[in-house]
C-alpha cells in the first residue's frame, strides 16, 4: 500500500470518533478541508482514462452543493485531488441530499427518510423498501425451480439464504440506523471501508474513503508508483483504479504462431491472430496454398487412400499427417451377434454367424431380436403384439411394440401461471411451462410484463426514465411509472432555442425551462389579407417540448385571460371597415367589423340602368354582375364577376318607343333596346299620279327619297288615266303629277249629232267644248252618253225618222196591256232543319225498344255479380289473416315453452 494513501486513512480514522461526536452533539457538518493541489508534473499520475459513467451535466463541483454531500466527500477529495472521477457517486448523492430517493421499484412508493430499505450492492444500488424486497424474494425462491430470487431492477442472482432480514446502513456496518437530519438519510456516518474494486488481474487492496454513502464507491484514488502497461514495456506512476494503461507503443509480443510478434499497439487482453500471408502445405503435403499464418495447419479435400499396416486394406480418412495406423479389423473377433470368438481371424475373413438367436436388444430397449445370427442391424421396428396403456392411463390396447398409445383426452389441469389450461392430450401430469406471453400491465402504467406466463406479482419494470430541461444539461433518471410524481430540474442556463414566431429577434432571452417556452408577449402585426394588422397578442407558434420528457409541468394560475392561445391562427379581423349595400348606393354604408363585412341589401330599388340604355331595374336592391373594373373608385369591397350572390337585372320587355329615323309611322318590331332599330321593312303602299296602279315601297327606302325622287319613283311611266274635268276623255300625258296639261286642248275626235241622233258629224273635243260654252252650256253638266248630241241642226231626214219611231212604240204599249205577265205563285219559304226535327216526332221500332231494354238488364246483372266477388274476396282475406295471427301465436306459445 502507498504511503500517501496509508496516511490518509490512518488520518481518516483517528479523526472519525471527534467527527461523530460533534456531529451527534452539534448537529453540524464537519468543515470541508481544502483539495490537494494537483500534481506539478502531470506525467507522474495520469487520469486520462474515460469514465464509464454518465454525468448529468452539473457535477463539476460536488463539495458546494450540499453540507451533507460534502462532509462525505471531504476525505476522499483531500487523497484524490481535484482530478477524482466522481460521476456516478454523484447521482446518488445528489438525490439523497435533495431528500428525494427514487421511489420504490416494487410500489412505487417514495421512500422517505425513516423508512427501512434494502440496496443491491451487487450491480444496480437500487434502493427499495425493505418489506418489498423480503416479499419479493420470498415469491421469487418459492416460484423459481432453484432457491434463488433477482434483483427487481438488475436481475443479478442471490441465493436464499441472502434473504434481507434486518435494516443496515448502505455500508451494512449498522443496523437499524437512526435518522439524522445532519447526515444522509439511511447512512450510519461513519467511514464506509468497503473493499474497492480495481481493473487489474490482482484487485485492489485498498478501502473506500468516502463516509457511508448509496451507490457504488468511487474509483480507488491511491497511486501506484511502477504500474505497468498492457504490454509491459512501460512504467509509470498511476491512479490505482486506472493502473492498467496503453504506451501507445507497439505491442510485440510474440503471437501464437511462436514465429511473429503483434504488430497492433499496446492493447489490453490477448493478441490477435496472425495475419502474416504465406504458402502453406495441407497436413498430407500434397496441396501447396497462400493462407494466413494462423491458418496454415488445414486439411485438402483429397482422400488418403493409403495402405494399412495390414497391407491388406486402404486407409479410408481424408487428409492426414503421419501414418495411416493399424487396421481395424485386426484383433479379437466375434460372430455378429458376439456369442462365438474367433482369435486367429485374419482381417481380410469374413466372420462366420453362429447359428443361434441374435437376443440383441431392439431399438424398442425391452425386447431381443428373435432371428438367428444375422450380419448387418436389427430390424429396428419391434413387432410384437403387448397390452399397452396410454400416457395419461385412461385407455389399455393391445398393439406393436413400436407404436405408441394415445388416447385423445385433454388434460384440464392448470399450468403452472394458474390462468391457463394445459390442454395437452393424453398428459402424464407433467405438464409444461405456459408458453403464453403474460401481457399484464406493469405497475409503471407505461409497459406490459414481457415475461412468460407466471404466477404472482409481475417484474418491476427495468426501465428507466430520464427527466431533463429544455436543452438537456441538466437531468436525473427515475424508475419508469414515477416520473409524474416528480418535479422538474431547474437549469441556470440561457434557453438556447429559437422562437417560431415573427419577433424572435425582438423578444428579451429567458432561461432554460421544462417544456415549451413561454409565450410570447409582444403584439402579433401579422397583415391580414384584406390589408389591415392583427392587433391581439402574439399567438405565433412556440416550439414544441421534448417528446422524451414525461413530467408535466406545474400548473400556474395566469394573471390573465389570453384571448389567443400560441400556435393558433390569428382571430378575424376586427378592424371597423364602411361596407356598401347590394346595389352600392350613396348613403347606405355600414359601420361593420372586417372579419364581419358582408354585403347587404338595402330598402332601396335597384335603379341601375338595364342593358336596353332606356329604363332602370325595379328590383330590389342585388348585386350586379359587372366586372369589378367597372365599378365606383371608392367601393370598399369589390365583387368578381363569379359572386354566388350576383344576379343579373331584370330584362327589359317593353316595346321600343324610340323615334325612328329618318322618321316613320311603323313602331320598331324589336323589344327595347340599346343599339340603332333595325332599318324599317315594312311596305309602304303608294298609288301613281293617275290612280291606275298602287306601288309598294320598304318604307326606309322611301322615307330617304327626297320630294322630286318620290315624285318620280311613283310614276306608272304610262298613259295618264285621269279623265279630264271638262270632257269625257282621259289625259293623253304620261301619267304625271298635278293637274293635267290638256284641260282645255283636247285634240280628240267626238261624234256630234244632231237632236234624234239622226245626223252624225266628226269634230274636233276643242271645238264641242267651245261650241258648249258658245250657247253657255256647261260642259261639266253634259252625261258622258250625251256629250256632242243635240249640237247638229235636224234636218228633213230626221222628221221621218221621228214620226216612224213614235207609231212603233204606240203598237208596243198596247201589245203590254192585252197580255200580263202571270202571278207567281205563294209559295212557303224553307224551314231549317232544327225546326223540322222539333216540329215533326220520330218513330222508334219495337226491335229498338226490345234492344235497349236488353242492354239495360244486362248492365244490372254485371253489377250485381261484380259485387258478390268483391264481398266474397274481404271474406277470404280476412279468414287468411285470423289465421296467420293464430300461426303465430302459436310459435310464441313454443317458444315460450322452450324458454
Amino acid at each position: 500500500m502507498p504511503s500517501s494513501y496509508a496516511a490518509a486513512t490512518a488520518s481518516s480514522s483517528r479523526k472519525l470518533a471527534p467527527s461523530t461526536s460533534a456531529t451527534a452533539a452539534t448537529r453540524k457538518p464537519a468543515p470541508l478541508p481544502a483539495p490537494a493541489p494537483p500534481p506539478s508534473n502531470p506525467s507522474h499520475v495520469s487520469d486520462s482514462d474515460p469514465s464509464s459513467y454518465s454525468s448529468s451535466g452539473e457535477e463539476t463541483d460536488l463539495s458546494a452543493c450540499d453540507p451533507a454531500t460534502a462532509s462525505v466527500l471531504s476525505t476522499y477529495l483531500s487523497v484524490a485531488g481535484n482530478g477524482a472521477d466522481l460521476s456516478k457517486v454523484g447521482i446518488f448523492l445528489n438525490s439523497a441530499a435533495r431528500r428525494r430517493s427514487p421511489p420504490c421499484l416494487i410500489c412505487l412508493d417514495p421512500i422517505r427518510p425513516s423508512d427501512p430499505v434494502w440496496s443491491c450492492s451487487a450491480s444496480c444500488f437500487a434502493l427499495l423498501h425493505l418489506p418489498c424486497i423480503q416479499s419479493w424474494a420470498h415469491q421469487s425462491a418459492s416460484a423459481a425451480p432453484s432457491p434463488t430470487w433477482g434483483c427487481p431492477k438488475c436481475r443479478v442472482a442471490y441465493p436464499k439464504s441472502q434473504t434481507p432480514t434486518s435494516y443496515h446502513c448502505f455500508c451494512s456496518k449498522t443496523e437499524d440506523p437512526p435518522a439524522d437530519p445532519w447526515i444522509l438519510p439511511h447512512s450510519c456516518g461513519d467511514v464506509c471501508g468497503r473493499r474497492l474494486n480495481s481493473n487489474h488481474d490482482s484487485g485492489c487492496e485498498h478501502t473506500c474513503l468516502l463516509l457511508c454513502h448509496p451507490g457504488p464507491c468511487p474509483p480507488c484514488p491511491a497511486v501506484v508508483p511502477n504500474a505497468r502497461c498492457f504490454c509491459g514495456a512501460h512504467r509509470e506512476p498511476r491512479r490505482c483504479a486506472h493502473q492498467r494503461y496503453s504506451c501507445k507503443g507497439k505491442c510485440n509480443k510474440r503471437l501464437s504462431c511462436e514465429l511473429h510478434r503483434c504488430p497492433v499497439d499496446c492493447h489490453d487482453g490477448p493478441c490477435p491472430p496472425c495475419a502474416v500471408q504465406g504458402n502453406h502445405k495441407c497436413e498430407c503435403g500434397e496441396t501447396m496454398v497462400e493462407r494466413l499464418c494462423s491458418e496454415r495447419v488445414f486439411q485438402c479435400k483429397r482422400e488418403c487412400s493409403g495402405m494399412l499396416e495390414c497391407r491388406k486394406h486402404r486407409c479410408e480418412r481424408g487428409c492426414h499427417g503421419g501414418k495411416c495406423g493399424e487396421c481395424p479389423l485386426r484383433g479379437r473377433r466375434t460372430c455378429p451377434c458376439g456369442k462365438k470368438d474367433y482369435p486367429r481371424l485374419e482381417c481380410d475373413v469374413e466372420a462366420a454367424t453362429c447359428g443361434s438367436t441374435c437376443e440383441k436388444v431392439l431399438g424398442c430397449g425391452r425386447h431381443k431380436c428373435p432371428e438367428r445370427c444375422h450380419r448387418g442391424p436389427c430390424d429396428v421396428t419391434c413387432r410384437l403384439v403387448i397390452k399397452k396403456s396410454c400416457r395419461c392411463g385412461v385407455l389399455k390396447k393391445e398393439l406393436p411394440c413400436h407404436q405408441d398409445l394415445t388416447c385423445e383426452r385433454k388434460c384440464q389441469r392448470s399450468r403452472a401461471c394458474g390462468r391457463h389450461a394445459c390442454k395437452r392430450r393424453c398428459c402424464v401430469g407433467d405438464c409444461p411451462p405456459c408458453a403464453e406471453t403474460c401481457d399484464r400491465k406493469l405497475k409503471c402504467g407505461n409497459h406490459k410484463c414481457l415475461s412468460p406466463c407466471h404466477r404472482g406479482v409481475c417484474s418491476p419494470c427495468p426501465l428507466m426514465k430520464t427527466i431533463s430541461c429544455f436543452c438537456g444539461k441538466t437531468y436525473f433518471e427515475v424508475p419508469c411509472g414515477t416520473e409524474k410524481n416528480q418535479k422538474p430540474p431547474k437549469c441556470s442556463k440561457r434557453c438556447n432555442i429559437d422562437r417560431l414566431c415573427r419577433h424572435k429577434l425582438d423578444c428579451r432571452p429567458h432561461k432554460c425551462h421544462y417544456g415549451a417556452c413561454p409565450p410570447c408577449k409582444l403584439i402579433c402585426g401579422e397583415e391580414f389579407s384584406c390589408g389591415h394588422k392583427c392587433k391581439e397578442r402574439c399567438h405565433g407558434s412556440i416550439p414544441p417540448p421534448n417528446p422524451e420528457f414525461t413530467v408535466k409541468p406545474m400548473k400556474k394560475k395566469m394573471e390573465k385571460h389570453i384571448e389567443c392561445t400560441p400556435g393558433t391562427p390569428c382571430p378575424p379581423c376586427q378592424e371597423v371597415v364602411l361596407v356598401p349595400c347590394f346595389g352600392e348606393h350613396l348613403g347606405q354604408e355600414r359601420a361593420i367589423p372586417c372579419s364581419k363585412s358582408r354585403q347587404f341589401p338595402c330598402q332601396n330599388l335597384c335603379g341601375n340602368l338595364l342593358h336596353c340604355g332606356n329604363h332602370y331595374c325595379t328590383k330590389d336592391c342585388h348585386v350586379l354582375e359587372i366586372p369589378s373594373d367597372q365599378r365606383k373608385a371608392d367601393a370598399i369591397l369589390s365583387l368578381s364577376r363569379k359572386n354566388t350572390l350576383a344576379e343579373p337585372c331584370e330584362r327589359c320587355n317593353l316595346p321600343c318607343q324610340r323615334a325612328r329615323d329618318p322618321p316613320c309611322s311603323h313602331p320598331c318590331p324589336l323589344r327595347c333596346h340599346l343599339s340603332d332599330c333595325l332599318p324599317c321593312k315594312a311596305l309602304v303602299k303608294r298609288s301613281c299620279h293617275c290612280g291606275a296602279m298602287t306601288h309598294a315601297f320598304e318604307c326606309v327606302y322611301y322615307n330617304n327619297l327626297n320630294a322630286k325622287q318620290q315624285l318620280k319613283v311613283r310614276s306608272c311611266s304610262g298613259p295618264c288615266h285621269r279623265k279630264l274635268p271638262n270632257c269625257p276623255h282621259l289625259c293623253s300625258e304620261i301619267c304625271h303629277p298635278g293637274q293635267c296639261p290638256s284641260v282645255d286642248q283636247c285634240m280628240k275626235k267626238v261624234n256630234v249629232r244632231c237632236a234624234c241622233n239622226t245626223l252624225k258629224k266628226e269634230w274636233v273635243c276643242q271645238d264641242v267644248l267651245k261650241e258648249y260654252r258658245r250657247s253657255g252650256r256647261d260642259p261639266k253638266e253634259v252625261p258622258k252618253g250625251q256629250f256632242g248630241v243635240g249640237l247638229l241642226a235636224c234636218g228633213g231626214d230626221c222628221l221621218k225618222k221621228v214620226n216612224v219611231s213614235a207609231a212603233e212604240l204606240h203598237i208596243r204599249k198596247v201589245q203590254e196591256t192585252k197580255n200580263p205577265a202571270a202571278e207567281v205563285a205563294n209559295v212557303p219559304k224553307r224551314r231549317k232543319k232544327r225546326d223540322r226535327g222539333a216540329q215533326e216526332p220520330v218513330q222508334v221500332s219495337m226491335w229498338q225498344q226490345i234492344k235497349r231494354c236488353l242492354v239495360v238488364i244486362i248492365a244490372l246483372a254485371g253489377l250485381v255479380v261484380l259485387g258478390l266477388v268483391i264481398w266474397k274476396g274481404i271474406y277470404q282475406i280476412s279468414d287468411w289473416m285470423n289465421e296467420m295471427e293464430e300461426q303465430k301465436a302459436r310459435e310464441r306459445l313454443l317458444r315460450a315453452g322452450r324458454l
